[in-house]
């Protein structure tokens, strides 16, 4: 073989290895990409380094700024209106009161700090409960005793000391235990103990250790319950490392205990895991019951229990996307949501609000991370880049 016909088959080699697919999944039809058919510019005014002016919605939708929190992450609503919530790096937990009845909280309380990434917050029947990432702590009375280094005990301290996806997102279910997800500890890997990726319980009355009742969760920090079937609804976040389009993040559905949504052998319900994967088949695990976005990082989820919003929205799950940290095209940093048909299908993955990443500059300014719906129907939207709670209303 002559020189030329060698330039001639290395030439031809490197057309067509650019041409072939990417087998970690770069083409843009690799993935399920949100609606956003609709959206405009929600007219809300910058605030401080708070660029609301780039915000976009449906029609009839606003967002204001409701408080400034230093890194605000969980929160947790009490019966009076306090609003409790919850950071990892700041290693506090606020209350945040109205005092003057405007609709806006107008004191922060720093009711704890020093904590181990205190992200996890819970209120039932007047206590406060904290999520660290080994403990679980109980401020009893907490509304009677709202000031700086509030008293608790800790209720649990059995889980694991991992910082990787250690931090944790808590609630009470319907059963009235606490739910409590153990993160894996790694990006992939087959877990050492049962209890990582996973999401366990625990009576809070009777705390002898936690139970586990669901499985294969690689990190969840977000669930809710449905507010007609009771069944447990989940946020998992994909992992990393298999290319910017690949794997999808999930929102799942437990429809009974002890089921295994995959990990680390399956990823978004039909993507045998590079390392993984042979070990066991997809068709083992339950799929997800909508995949999001490659690495846009789904987190707090709420299912709209409010009476305010067009009815499209009643019982659906509206979910805060934290936003990618290594895709080499920023995604997420966004509100979406996925309207359910009666039988439980997707009807779609769409967009409620984006524009926490400026698109000129592909750089955020906020980073969605819970939702809370408030008894007017409104819902807010902590932020733990931007410092703030934002709240979104329906105004036709």
């Amino acid at each position: 073989m002559n020189m030329r016909q060698i330039f001639t088959l290395t030439i031809l080699f490197l057309f067509l290895l650019s041409c072939e697919p990417d087998s970690i999944g770069q083409n843009e039809s690799d993935y399920v990409i949100a609606d956003e058919t609709g959206l405009e510019n929600a007219g809300a005014t910058d605030v401080g380094d708070l660029r609301l002016s780039l915000i976009k919605m449906p029609p009839g939708f606003k967002i204001e700024v409701w408080a400034r929190v230093t890194g605000a992450r969980s929160m947790a609503r009490a019966q009076d209106g306090t609003l409790f919530v919850g950071t990892r790096a700041a290693g506090k937990v606020y209350a945040l009161s109205d005092k003057d009845g405007d609709g806006k909280p107008d004191q922060v309380i720093t009711i704890a700090q020093g904590l181990n990434t205190p992200n996890g917050v819970a209120y039932k029947n007047g206590d406060l409960y904290v999520a660290e990432i080994d403990r679980i702590l109980k401020f009893p009375n907490i509304l009677s005793q709202l000031g700086p280094s509030a008293p608790y005990e800790v209720l649990f301290d059995g889980y694991p000391s991992d910082t990787h996806h250690g931090w944790k997102y808590i609630a009470f279910g319907p059963d009235d235990l606490l739910y409590v997800p153990v993160g894996a500890p790694c990006n992939i890997c087959l877990p050492p103990d049962p209890i990582y990726a996973s999401i366990t319980r625990f009576d809070v009355n009777d705390p002898k250790g936690p139970e586990i009742v669901q499985k294969g969760i690689r990190n969840t920090v977000g669930f809710d319950w449905h507010p007609k079937t009771g069944n447990l609804w989940f946020t998992d976040n994909g992992r990393d490392w298999m290319g910017d389009n690949k794997p999808a993040c999930e929102l799942n559905h437990a429809t009974q205990e002890n089921q295994h949504f995959g990990y680390p052998f399956c990823h978004q319900g039909n993507l045998p895991d590079p390392e993984f994967g042979g070990q066991r088949s997809c068709s083992e695990f339950v799929p997800p019951a909508q995949n999001l976005g490659p690495h846009v990082a789904p987190l707090g989820m709420k299912f709209y229990s409010g009476h305010s919003f067009p009815t499209a929205y009643f019982n659906q799950p509206i979910i805060a996307e934290h936003g990618s940290w290594n895709r080499s095209t920023p995604i997420g940093y966004r509100v979406t949501w996925v309207p359910f048909n009666a039988q439980g299908s997707s009807l779609g993955y769409k967009v409620l609000a984006k524009g926490f990443l400026d698109e000129n500059t592909m750089t955020p300014w906020g980073r969605p991370v819970d939702i809370l719906v408030l008894p007017d129907g409104s819902i807010l939207v902590s932020d733990d880049y931007g410092n703030a709670i934002y709240r979104i209303w329906y105004q036709p």
